[in-house]
C-alpha cells in the first residue's frame, strides 16, 4: 500500500480504498485534488474539480471516489499540474491526454475550448512516444524518447520557443539550439521552460524577468538558449519553481537562480539572483 496518510484530501477515503492504491498525483492550488491508480489497474479522482480538473465531464466537486472511465486500461507514466488549471498526462505506453482550462490553447487540441474530459493529443505526436510532461500555467511541454521536445499554449514571453510571442494550439517541436540535441529532462515555471541534454547543458527559453532563465539578464528568451554560465558543470535534474529554478549536478551540488523575494534560493539573502549560485547544503551530496 501506498503511505498517503500525509495528504488531506486522502481523509475522504475509506480504509479499503487506501488499501487499494498504488500510485497518487495530488495537484490543484491547495492539494485539495487526486487522481490515482489502484492495484486492479483503475483510475480514480477526487476533490474539488476546478475547470474540469478530475476529468470527469463536469465541475462538480466529489468527495467520494469517482472512476475515471475515460482512460480505462491506461497505465499512468507521469502526470504535470499547470495553475491555469489544466493537466497533461503520459501513459507508459507513450500517449498524452490533457484536459482542463484551455482559453490559451494550454490543451495542445487546437482549440480555446475548456477540456472537461481527457483528449487524446497526436497532432505531431502519432509516431512518438512522450516519457515526461511539464506545464507552466498555461502552457505545456513534453519530451519523446527520441529526445526530442514538443510546446504548446501560452506565448507572450516565447515560452512556447518558436521564435515568435503568438499562442501555440496544438504541439510544435521546439527546435533552434535544440535541433540536433538529445533532451533528456524538462521542467517548465509559471511561464518559462528548461531543457537539459544528454551532455549535461542547460537550455532555456521564455519569461524572465526575475532572472530565471540564468543568463545574467532579464531579457525574454522566444528560442531555446544555452545557460553559459553552467560551462563545464554536468546538470542532472532541473526543477523550476513559480519564477525560480534549481538544478542537481552529476556531483550532487545544487545550483539556483531566479526570484528570491521569500529566500527561496537559499542563497541566505533575498536578493534575485540571474547567474546560477551555489547552494551550500550541509550534506555531503
Amino acid at each position: 500500500m501506498l503511505d498517503v496518510g500525509k495528504w488531506p484530501i486522502f481523509s475522504l477515503c475509506s480504509e479499503e480504498e487506501l488499501q487499494l492504491i498504488r500510485q497518487a498525483c495530488v495537484f490543484g492550488s491547495a492539494g485539495n485534488e487526486v487522481l490515482y491508480t489502484t492495484v486492479n489497474d483503475e483510475i480514480f479522482v477526487l476533490g474539488t474539480n476546478c475547470c474540469g480538473c478530475l476529468g470527469l465531464g463536469d465541475v462538480q466537486s466529489t468527495i467520494e471516489p469517482r472512476r475515471l472511465d475515460s482512460l480505462s486500461g491506461k497505465k499512468i507514466a507521469c502526470l504535470s499540474y499547470g495553475s491555469g488549471p489544466h493537466i497533461v498526462l503520459a501513459t507508459t505506453e507513450g500517449e498524452v491526454f490533457t484536459w482542463g482550462h484551455n482559453a490559451y490553447s494550454q490543451l495542445g487540441n487546437g482549440t480555446t475550448n475548456h477540456g472537461l474530459v481527457p483528449c487524446h493529443i497526436s497532432t505531431n505526436l502519432s509516431n512518438k512516444q512522450v516519457i515526461e510532461v511539464a506545464c507552466g500555467s498555461y502552457h505545456s511541454l513534453v519530451l519523446t524518447s527520441d529526445g526530442e521536445v514538443f510546446a504548446w499554449g501560452y506565448n507572450n514571453s516565447g515560452q512556447v520557443g518558436s521564435g515568435s510571442t503568438v499562442n501555440q494550439p496544438t504541439p510544435r517541436r521546439v527546435t533552434g539550439c535544440l535541433q540536433n540535441k538529445v533532451v533528456v529532462t524538462i521542467a517548465c515555471g509559471q511561464m518559462c521552460c528548461m531543457a537539459v541534454v544528454d551532455g549535461g547543458e542547460v537550455y532555456v527559453w521564455g519569461y524572465n524577468g526575475n532572472g530565471q532563465l540564468g543568463l545574467g539578464n532579464s531579457g525574454n528568451q522566444p528560442t531555446p538558449c544555452r545557460v553559459a554560465a553552467l560551462q563545464g558543470i554536468r546538470v542532472q535534474r532541473v526543477a523550476c519553481g513559480y519564477a525560480h529554478t534549481l538544478v542537481l549536478t552529476d556531483e550532487g551540488q545544487v545550483y539556483a537562480w531566479g526570484a528570491n523575494s521569500y529566500g527561496q534560493l537559499g542563497t541566505g539573502n533575498k536578493s534575485n539572483q540571474s547567474y546560477p549560485t551555489p547552494v551550500t547544503v550541509e550534506k555531503d551530496r
